[in-house]
């Protein structure tokens, strides 16, 4: 059991620890080229600390629509299966419901497609490459109804 905080910036500049993050696993890991881009000054970006150390990131930002995108997901390889990939998620999400999003879409790694159905994520889409790893679009939409007064701490909790 593991307790927690998290930090929410809007841009990458202000985060380190994401930009971290993802170059671990991203590109240390994975082999991606292409990890950094003209979406991050721009997204909203959270990073999950347990106590100081960084061990999960992620990114969602305006689509098209009332749509946004949530992507750039990351979690170090010790924290893994540790529900801090959730955490990230649902925190992602309140943010877009925050920001009036009406659903949230994303470009999930095949081989992460059960994690993000298990979040009430559907295909949308057939499977492409991105890079060398194969991608499926995935969206999750909310009743218009739903006010998305969910708010962001950044206080501490446990897994």
């Amino acid at each position: 059991m593991h307790s927690y905080w998290f930090l929410m910036e809007q841009g990458l500049d202000k985060l380190e620890d994401a930009r971290a993050v993802r170059q671990t696993v991203f590109v240390e890991e994975q082999g991606f080229r292409d990890e950094f881009d003209e979406i991050d000054p721009i997204a909203h970006h959270l990073v999950v600390y347990v106590e100081n150390t960084p061990v999960a990131t992620g990114r969602v930002f305006p689509g098209t629509g009332g749509e946004y995108i949530i992507g750039r997901i990351a979690v170090i390889r010790p924290y893994r299966g540790e529900g801090f990939g959730r955490i990230v998620m649902e925190n992602l999400e309140n943010q877009a419901r925050a920001l009036g999003a009406q659903a949230v879409i994303l470009a999930a790694q095949t081989q992460a497609r059960g994690f993000y159905e298990s979040l009430g994520y559907q295909t949308d889409g057939e499977v492409f490459l991105e890079e060398h790893c194969p991608h499926i679009w995935m969206k999750k939409s909310w009743l218009s109804t739903e006010s998305g007064t969910d708010s962001l701490d950044n206080t501490q909790h446990t897994v």
